[in-house]
């Protein structure tokens, strides 16, 4: 890895981590394109710069992100799915991550289902996450397992299991937002143990791409989530499935008639 390519990295992360698209299939493409997708400190560097995406919601939302014990609750609850099939596929979802026609797949169905979620939830009763149940909480918890999957969307899983739940799309975005803290700091703990257990020491190089991928994320993430909120509420979702399936087509075209990206 190069600094320009830990810059674009993050970018890419930033912009998609909280739209619907899928943030860690998105930068598997590119770390794929680049020749370093095999590498353990592309690997550990994808998921440690969510940090400084996931920074930019405790910043944007800083009121209601500090309320209350329950709302932390409710966080716990939605987040302890993810925990233990985390622990329990942890090799399992490794496999995955080395495979980009898994992410191609994932991007198409998940395409279609953005077309039509609109239409299939569309009766809100939930406004905000202070009218979040500990049960809805806990089955938007298990929808966002569906993002073990490469190129599913953590965000989009867990939107659209919100909106399952009766909530409205701007409250299921921002309770995703939410969800996306405790998620993304766990993920990030868990992966950088792996990589001292498995004996790896970030070098000097490596150590600045981690500053700058954070800072990058950051500030790219801060406007993302301003411009998609503002877009989901006038527009829905329709847009983001057509990109995922164009998305999906594409790189399935590239990967069996123009240049094979398997990276195992």
């Amino acid at each position: 890895m190069n600094t320009l390519q830990a810059i674009i990295l993050a970018i890419i992360e930033g912009i998609t981590e909280f739209l619907p698209v899928s943030s860690t299939g998105h930068m598997i493409i590119a770390s794929s394109f680049f020749g370093i997708a095999h590498d353990d400190f592309t690997k550990l560097f994808t998921i440690v710069i969510q940090l400084g995406a996931i920074l930019s919601v405790v910043i944007l939302y800083f009121k209601r992100f500090f309320q209350s014990l329950d709302f932390y609750f409710k966080l716990l609850v939605a987040f302890i799915p993810a925990v233990v099939l985390g622990l329990l596929l942890s090799d399992f979802i490794d496999g995955l991550l080395e495979n980009p026609v898994t992410v191609a797949v994932s991007l198409l169905i998940g395409g279609f289902i953005l077309l039509k979620v609109d239409e299939w939830f569309n009766h809100t009763t939930t406004e905000n996450e202070k009218e979040i149940t500990y049960g809805q909480a806990f089955k938007i918890g298990l929808f966002q397992c569906l993002a073990m999957i490469p190129g599913v969307s953590r965000s989009g899983a867990s939107i659209v299991g919100g909106m399952s739940q009766k909530l409205s799309r701007t409250s299921a975005a921002e309770f995703s937002f939410f969800l996306a803290v405790p998620t993304m700091l766990g993920a990030t703990v868990k992966k950088c143990y792996d990589y001292y257990k498995d004996g790896f020491v970030l070098t000097d190089d490596q150590i600045n791409y981690l500053i700058i991928g954070n800072i990058v994320a950051f500030v790219v993430a801060l406007l993302a989530i301003k411009t998609f909120i503002g877009f989901l509420t006038k527009n829905g979702f329709k847009v983001f499935g057509y990109y995922r399936i164009l998305a999906g087509i594409v790189l399935l075209i590239i990967h069996f008639f123009i240049h094979p990206l398997t990276i195992i």
